[in-house]
């Protein structure tokens, strides 16, 4: 999890020798701006001009920027309301609480952009290449996204609601608990995708490849599955799902399936002889090789049966532990995303917290992140959980210290 700039850790040892002071030049001069309160280049056509050196928090609406390279380009804060970037290069460049409300990103390239928070309300991102960028907790709803290429990308906990991700290339995505309501994915390719408890209400996967993918969770309540292929994809379940599915899981659950044909045994004959038939009935005793085989047949059962018992107990502790994990994963994103408001919230405002404190939660986010990587049993996961409570606690005390009355 990537949480902390360079940028940040430099304003956090400016403030190393000043308690509750006011921010220093530099500082403030690194501080980010109210969305829209940077430069003014509303409706300006800047596919020719040079661009500004600080384009944080910049007014762009309506400006055109297509085939703009704006590659590390920091964007934060923008506002770049219907603006044009049409096969803009946008690499690595960060948008973290940019507005690209109706914004067209036709064939753009967003490698490894970040864009935290972002609002893409029915912004156009056909053909785009979005490989590794980060949009978690972003707004895209009604979005077009036709064919777009976001592999590997981070969709966590963002909002894509009625987007239209019509063959998408969605391989490795990270989509935890994201909402795809009524989204259109047909022909989606979702091949090794994270949508643990995402909602997919209503969504169109008809014809979607969702190959190994892990649907912990995930809601697919009146989501059309017509033709979608789940080979050897996790825990699913398509209770309420519309449609018939193909190449499922021996494990998955909500829809029903065909029953097997009956076998047509020697012992299901009707062996009572016809009217008229004299013919005496022979009863045979089984033979001993009969016995022999019955008998190692039940021993193998018993075998069988203890061994599904030992697997399903240790399939049920990995369930455990699988959800342990992401709470408290999520937990620690949590935490890191407070640190990272809390940043935010100070730079804007200009002014500086208590070092000691910030630096104590810095340590424990740290410790956090060291305490899953190193975790085996829900037991382990509580060094974690210890950590962010004592981060929590520095945070809290760096709030207090930012009251009114101590600024």
């Amino acid at each position: 999890m990537r949480r902390f700039a360079p940028r940040f850790l430099a304003a956090l040892f400016l403030t190393a020798t000043s308690l509750l002071v006011p921010a220093t030049a530099v500082h403030a001069a690194a501080a980010p701006c109210k969305p829209g309160s940077g430069v003014k280049l509303r409706g300006k056509d800047l596919t020719s001009a040079p661009l500004p050196a600080d384009l944080r928090c910049a007014d762009l609406t309506g400006a055109k920027l297509d085939e703009v390279d704006l590659t590390g380009k920091d964007l934060t804060g923008a506002v770049l309301r219907k603006a044009s970037l049409k096969e803009a290069d946008l690499g690595q460049a960060h948008l973290d609480y940019a507005d690209l409300r109706g914004a067209d990103l036709s064939e753009a390239d967003m490698s490894q952009m970040r864009a935290k928070q972002a609002d893409l309300r029915e912004a156009i991102l056909t053909d785009a290449e979005a490989v590794q960028a980060e949009f978690p907790h972003a707004d895209l709803t009604g979005a077009i996204l036709t064919r777009a290429v976001l592999t590997q990308a981070n969709l966590t906990d963002a909002k894509l609601v009625d987007a239209d991700l019509k063959d998408a290339t969605l391989g490795q995505v990270k989509a935890r608990t994201a909402d795809f309501t009524g989204a259109t994915l047909t022909e989606a390719k979702l091949t090794q995708a994270h949508l643990e408890h995402a909602v997919l209400k209503n969504a169109d996967l008809s014809e979607a490849e969702l190959t190994q993918a892990d649907l912990d969770g995930a809601d697919f309540r009146g989501a059309n599955v017509d033709k979608a292929s789940f080979t050897q994809a996790d825990d699913v379940d398509l209770t309420g799902a519309r449609g018939t599915p193909v190449n499922l899981p021996d494990d998955a659950a909500g829809l029903p399936t065909a029953a097997e044909d009956d076998d047509y045994r020697d012992g299901d004959r009707d062996t009572t002889p016809a009217a008229g038939d004299v013919s005496p009935v022979v009863k045979k005793k089984p033979s001993p090789a009969l016995i022999l085989v019955l008998a190692s047949a039940l021993g193998l059962s018993v075998t069988l049966i203890g061994w599904g018992v030992s697997h399903r107990r240790g399939k049920r502790l990995a369930a455990e532990m699988a959800v342990a994990r992401r709470a408290a994963e999520e937990d620690v994103t949590r935490f890191g995303e407070e640190i990272d408001a809390l940043d935010f919230e100070m730079k804007i405002n200009q002014v500086s917290g208590p070092a000691h404190e910030w630096r104590a939660a810095l340590d424990a986010y740290d410790a956090a992140k060291q305490a899953l990587n190193v975790a085996q049993t829900p037991y382990d996961l509580g060094a974690a959980a210890t950590a962010v409570a004592r981060g929590r606690r520095a945070l809290h005390e760096v709030r207090s210290r930012l009251s009114p009355g101590h600024r």
